[in-house]
């Protein structure tokens, strides 16, 4: 357990981390097994919080065989998916990654805990040994504009980060990196996304109660939340 610090998400809230064992072996059963009881991966930790004064980070899951875009997302979907090349690579440093990543940075996060200003920081933050995880580079007209990381589970797909042109911002690449995280599941014969936390009044954290259905970790199961129900626990 750690010791309290400052929130993420909220401001004036104090925060506190729960974490595996950073000497335990972890196989790709055992990350399954915490993913879906609320952990997430960061760098070579899993962990989740365990706040003692709040309970507003919420686990998310995403079942890809019954999810329905609403309109927003099929405008979006159609709008990007002609246009945009996507190839796959190893969780290896790249220059032109870590450029991306500290463009998008410099403009969205610049006082979060994610903006890494070198690159052994920024590899640690997205990588680790035991995980299988790929970086899925976006490209519009032959030019990089998007890093989406994912680790592969033996059930589902977790989506880690993804980062993006922020001159691009008009175009809903972070949507996008999302929606095609779920038909690439889809396709794979997975049965989730994992797309992290939600946490009610942070405004980076909102676009995700959109992907519906989903199922939201209350603490001891997943509870399920249609189109129209507010997500609530």
């Amino acid at each position: 357990m750690s010791q309290e610090h400052d929130c993420s998400y909220l401001t004036e809230q104090a925060a506190r981390t729960l974490f595996l064992d950073p000497a335990v072996r972890v196989n790709p059963q055992l990350y399954q097994l915490l993913i879906d009881r609320g952990f997430r991966r960061s760098g070579r930790y899993l962990y989740q919080p365990a706040c003692p004064y709040c309970e507003a980070c919420i686990s998310l899951r995403i079942p890809v065989v019954d999810f329905t875009p609403n309109r927003s997302q099929r405008r979006n979907w159609k709008a990007n998916r002609e246009n945009l090349e996507i190839i796959s690579q190893p969780a290896v440093f790249s220059p032109a990654h870590f450029e991306l990543y500290k463009q998008y940075q410099s403009a969205r996060h610049t006082d979060g805990a994610m903006a890494c200003s070198e690159p052994e920081q920024y590899m640690q933050f997205l990588s680790c040994d035991w995980a299988d995880t790929r970086f899925y580079e976006f490209h519009l007209n032959h030019k990089l504009v998007a890093v989406v990381v994912t680790d592969y589970l033996p059930r589902g797909l977790s989506s880690i980060y993804t980062f993006f042109d922020p001159d691009l911002s008009s175009r809903g690449l972070g949507v996008y990196a999302l929606l095609w995280q779920i038909q690439h599941a889809l396709e794979l014969g997975k049965q989730w996304v994992y797309p992290g936390f939600w946490v009610e009044g942070s405004n980076k954290m909102n676009y995700k109660s959109a992907y519906r259905p989903l199922e939201a970790w209350n603490g001891k199961g997943w509870q399920r939340f249609e189109r129209n129900e507010p997500l609530h626990l």
